[in-house]
C-alpha cells in the first residue's frame, strides 16, 4: 500500500487520473443502461439523490435543480461490478484507492454513501435484484486488484486480540508509514488527536496548543508533579507539561518512530532531566502510585472492550492516592441511536467500519461512554468531569485533510497515489462520522481519592477557562 515497510500490501500508483468529460446521456450501450439501473437501486433515482453520477462513457446523471454536492465517477463497467459485488464499504474504498471510482467535489459528503447503501439494502428483494444485474456486467481488464492486508488488518491471525504482540504490530502498522508523512499535515507540534477550538476561529496550531493546555488545566498540573502520558505519540503533551507547567513527565509509546522524534525534540530543548519518552507497553509499568497525574489521549480506542477494566485498573495502580487520570478517547454513539432491525441488517451487509480496520487502525474497537465509565469506576476511580469534544474533532479532521490535500505532490512522492487517496478518504469519512454523531470523543476526568476521600480538585471549574468571568462560563 505504500513504499515504506508498514505491513501493508502494495497498491499501484496512479499518476494523473484522466478526467471523464460529462456529456448528456444519449444512445447508451447495454452496459451503461444496466449500470444506471444498478445505481438507481443502490442510491435512488437522480431526483432522489443529492449527487451526480458519471459513467465510463462520459454521460452523466445529475439531480434536477442546483449543483450536486459531488460527482461519483465510474471508469468502466467492471468497476461497477467490483465495487458493489459485494456492496460493501470496503469494496467501495478499494476502488476509490485504485482510482477506478473517483469523487469530484465534496469528499466528506461522499462519505455518506455507505449509509445510503445500508438503508436501501435492508430490503432483501432489492439486494437480490442488484446482485443479478451486477452479474450481467462484464469482468473487464481493469487495473490489477489491490492486494489488501489479510484478515485482521494485515496482522498475523495467531496473535491474540489486543494482546501485547498484536497491539505492538497494530501501532507500527499505523505509524511506520513515516514521521515525514505525518509532518505534512499535522500541526507544528505533531499532535495526532482532537484539537480544541474554544472560539471556532483558531487555526490548527492554536487549536492543538489550546487542547494541550486544556488537558494540563483539567489535571491541575503543578510544578514538580510527576506526569505519565500513556500513548504519548510524538511527545507533544509531555513537552508542553514540562515547558509550561513545570512537571516531570514520562511519555510511553509502542512506536519507535514516534519515540525517536520525541527524543530529538527533548534533546533540542535541553529537557532530558525532566522529560523522557520510552518505547514501552503501559502494562509493563511497575511504579505503583508513582505518578501524581496520568493522561491517556487517543489511546484507549485500541484497548478493546474485553481488556477495558484491566486498562483502568493499571491506570489506577499507577496514580497516587488523591491523584487524577484524564482519559481522552473516541466512543461509539450507536447505543444512543435506535436503529430498526432491517437497517442493522443493511449496516452489517455493508460492513460499516471495515475500511478503517483494514487500512488505517487494525484492531481498534469503540465502546459506549457508559461502558468506559463503568470500567473506570470498577477499577476504583471516581468520575469528576465528562466533556464531549465531538464537533471539535470534526473541525480537526477537516484541517488535517485540507493540509494533506495542499501537500499532495509531497505526499504522493512519499507514499504513492493510492495511499494518499486512502488517507484522504479516511480523514473525510471520520469528519463525516463525528459531524453526524455516529461517533463521539470524550474527555473523562477521573479521581483516585485518598484514604480520607480527598482528591486534587478545586471547588469549581472556573480555573479551566482563563479570562474574565462571564455569565456563560461553566
Amino acid at each position: 500500500m505504500c513504499s515504506r515497510s508498514s505491513g501493508r500490501g502494495p497498491m499501484p500508483a496512479i499518476e494523473g487520473l484522466p478526467r471523464l468529460a460529462p456529456r448528456p446521456a444519449s444512445s447508451d450501450g447495454p452496459d451503461e443502461v444496466l449500470g444506471r439501473r444498478v445505481i438507481g437501486e443502490l442510491f435512488g433515482q437522480p431526483a432522489e439523490r443529492s449527487f451526480a453520477v458519471r459513467y465510463w462513457t462520459g454521460s452523466e446523471e445529475a439531480p434536477p435543480g442546483g449543483a450536486p454536492a459531488f460527482t461519483l465517477v465510474f471508469r468502466r463497467p467492471g468497476t461497477l461490478r467490483r465495487t458493489f459485488l459485494p456492496p460493501s464499504e470496503l469494496t467501495l474504498a478499494d476502488e476509490f484507492a485504485r482510482g477506478e471510482v473517483d469523487v469530484e467535489g465534496d469528499l466528506e459528503a461522499a462519505a455518506a454513501l455507505p449509509e445510503i447503501l445500508a438503508a436501501r439494502l435492508r430490503s432483501p428483494a432489492r439486494l437480490a435484484r442488484v446482485v443479478l444485474m451486477l452479474l450481467r456486467l462484464p469482468r473487464d481488464g481493469g487495473p490489477a486488484p489491490c492486494r489488501r492486508p489479510g484478515a485482521g488488518g494485515g496482522l498475523p491471525r495467531m496473535l491474540a486480540p489486543h494482546g501485547r504482540a498484536r497491539d505492538t504490530a497494530a501501532i507500527r502498522f499505523h505509524y511506520d508509514i513515516g514521521n515525514d508523512f505525518y509532518q505534512l499535515w499535522l500541526d507544528r507540534r505533531m499532535v495526532y488527536s482532537c484539537g480544541y477550538f474554544p472560539t471556532g476561529l483558531e487555526d490548527l496550531d492554536a487549536a492543538q496548543e489550546a487542547k494541550l493546555d486544556h488537558v494540563c488545566r483539567k489535571l491541575r498540573l503543578a510544578t514538580g508533579e510527576r506526569l505519565l502520558d500513556i500513548g504519548c505519540g510524538w511527545g507533544a503533551l509531555a513537552l508542553h507539561a514540562v515547558r509550561h507547567y513545570g512537571a516531570d513527565a514520562l511519555g510511553i509509546t509502542l512506536s519507535p518512530a514516534q519515540a525517536a522524534h520525541a527524543r530529538q525534540q527533548i534533546s533540542a530543548e535541553g529537557l532530558e532531566g525532566r522529560c523522557r519518552v520510552e518505547v514501552r507497553d503501559y502494562r509493563d509499568l511497575r511504579q505503583a502510585g508513582g505518578f501524581d497525574k496520568v493522561a491517556s489521549v487517543g489511546m484507549f480506542e485500541h484497548v478493546g472492550p474485553r481488556r477495558l477494566q484491566r486498562y483502568f485498573e493499571i491506570a489506577a495502580r499507577l496514580t497516587r492516592p488523591g491523584g487524577l487520570f484524564l482519559n481522552h478517547g473516541i466512543v461509539t454513539l450507536d447505543h444512543a441511536r435506535r436503529h430498526p432491525l432491517s437497517l442493522r441488517f443493511g449496516r452489517r451487509l455493508v460492513q460499516r467500519g471495515e475500511f478503517i480496520g483494514r487500512y488505517i487502525f487494525p484492531g481498534g474497537e469503540l465502546v459506549p461512554l457508559a461502558e468506559a465509565l463503568a470500567g473506570a469506576e470498577a477499577a476504583g476511580f471516581e468520575t469528576r468531569d465528562v466533556e464531549s469534544l465531538r464537533e471539535h474533532y470534526a473541525a480537526t479532521l477537516r484541517h488535517w485533510r485540507s493540509r494533506l490535500e495542499a501537500r499532495r505532490p509531497a505526499a504522493v512522492a512519499q507514499v504513492g497515489e493510492a495511499t494518499y487517496r486512502v488517507w484522504r478518504l479516511y480523514l473525510a469519512g471520520c469528519a463525516h462520522a463525528f459531524a453526524r454523531g455516529s461517533i463521539g470523543i470524550v474527555q473523562m476526568l477521573l479521581a483516585k481519592p485518598d484514604a480520607q476521600g480527598r482528591c486534587a480538585l478545586p471547588g469549581s471549574r472556573r480555573d479551566l477557562y482563563p479570562g474574565p468571568p462571564s455569565g456563560d462560563q461553566p
